[in-house]
C-alpha cells in the first residue's frame, strides 16, 4: 500500500494546536498542503507531500526593524519591470505625504 503524508501533517497540526502555535494551511503546488507557522522572528513554511515526505524553509528575521522607507527598495526588487519607475515614482510621493 502506497504511504501518504496526511498522517505526518494531521500530527504536525495537533501538535502546534497543542501548543497554541497558530498556522494557516495553503495548497501552492500539486500533491503538497503547506503548513504557514508564524512565531516572534521567525516563519515556517512545511511542505507535506502526497508521498509522505516533508519540507521545510524557515525565515528567521534579523531584528532589524524599519519604516515605510523601505517600500520604494519592495517595488523597485519585486515589481514588473515596465511599471517599476511609474510605481517607485507614486510610491516616493505617497511617502512624503505622510
Amino acid at each position: 500500500m502506497k504511504s501518504h503524508g496526511f498522517g505526518k501533517l494531521v500530527t504536525f497540526l495537533n501538535k502546534l494546536e497543542q501548543e497554541k502555535i497558530s498556522y494557516t494551511l495553503a495548497h501552492h503546488r500539486d500533491e503538497t498542503i503547506m503548513v504557514n507557522v508564524a512565531v516572534a522572528g521567525e516563519r515556517w513554511e512545511v511542505e507535506f507531500f502526497e508521498d509522505g515526505s516533508v519540507e521545510v524553509e524557515r525565515f528567521v528575521s534579523s531584528g532589524e526593524i524599519n519604516g515605510e522607507e523601505v517600500f520604494s527598495e519592495l517595488f523597485a526588487m519585486y515589481a514588473e519591470p515596465e511599471s517599476n519607475s511609474v510605481k517607485l515614482s507614486q510610491n516616493t510621493n505617497l511617502a512624503r505625504k505622510m
